[in-house]
């Protein structure tokens, strides 16, 4: 079979996905050659500015992962995934099963290749749904019947925003997007977000990036500072060290810890809702 001959109807396997480079980054086979050519071209700046865009993504993955298990720990059974990306190994469902029987998950992205392969890996699993949804309209997924008929909102529940909001270029529109979901939180409720950050990136740098992506579905993308990223938790007990490296992120690290801020790269955190 080809590479044309894997391509779904109505994708245009010339515009590069950012589910599909992030696909790639992971070392994924899920994605066509316009996304090899454009993640290959984040690799390349980020080794020009002495980060490894595979590392970093790898180990976004992985606070993911530590992110789901702790909340299953601590007895959260309901998580909604916006902006989830293409199936890999130790989805959220699994890892949340796996520390917590009984949970529910909502996967939510917008691109269809991913929806296609979500639904055919869960067509046996009654206690996960995926669906398309525009992280741009968060009430319209929140609101969404079958969010409202697949999870009780009116329980605690974790929203999950891993490495997506970063692809609204706006500041003000990212802000106001994280302020709706912060506001239907239920007390016990939890925000996991990672986010682009900026770090010492010269405006060369960073305006090479975003042509990059301005390219791609996401049409931008935007990293920001450690005070706009912290800002996203606002009125949250953040967990763990804070916000953080993602490398850095564990639930028993500590919020008085040394961490490497300095490089661009990818900051994440925990918030849990008072009460």
């Amino acid at each position: 079979m080809t590479e044309a001959d894997r391509v779904p109807a109505g994708i245009n396997p010339n515009v590069p996905s950012v589910a599909r480079m992030y696909d790639y980054y992971l070392g994924g086979r899920d994605n066509f050659a316009a996304d090899r050519e454009a993640a290959e071209k984040m690799i390349e700046l980020g080794r020009q500015m002495g980060n490894d865009a595979r590392e970093i993504a790898l180990a976004n993955r992985g606070f993911l992962g530590r992110a789901v298990r702790m909340l299953a720990e601590a007895g959260v059974r309901q998580f909604l995934d916006i902006g989830a990306g293409l199936p890999t190994q130790d989805n959220v469902h699994q890892v949340a099963r796996r520390h917590g029987p009984g949970s529910r998950v909502v996967y939510v992205d917008n691109d269809p290749v991913v929806l296609t392969h979500a639904r055919a890996l869960l067509a046996r699993e009654p206690d996960v749904l995926a669906m398309e949804g525009d992280l741009r309209d968060p009430v319209a997924i929140l609101d969404d019947p079958r969010v409202t008929g697949h999870l009780d909102l009116g329980e605690p529940f974790a929203v999950l925003l891993v490495a997506v909001l970063h692809f609204v270029p706006d500041d003000a529109e990212a802000a106001q997007i994280v302020a709706l979901i912060r506001e239907r939180l239920r007390p016990g409720g939890y925000l996991v977000l990672s986010h682009l950050y900026a770090g010492d990136a010269t405006a060369h740098e960073t305006e090479t990036g975003r042509q990059v992506y301005r390219n791609t579905s996401s049409g931008g993308l935007a990293s920001r500072g450690y005070a706009d990223i912290v800002s996203y938790f606002d009125g949250l007990d953040l967990l763990g060290p804070g916000v953080v490296p993602v490398a850095d992120w564990t639930p028993d690290a500590s919020p008085d810890g040394s961490y490497d801020l300095v490089k661009s790269g990818i900051l994440a955190g925990v918030g849990r809702v008072k009460g």
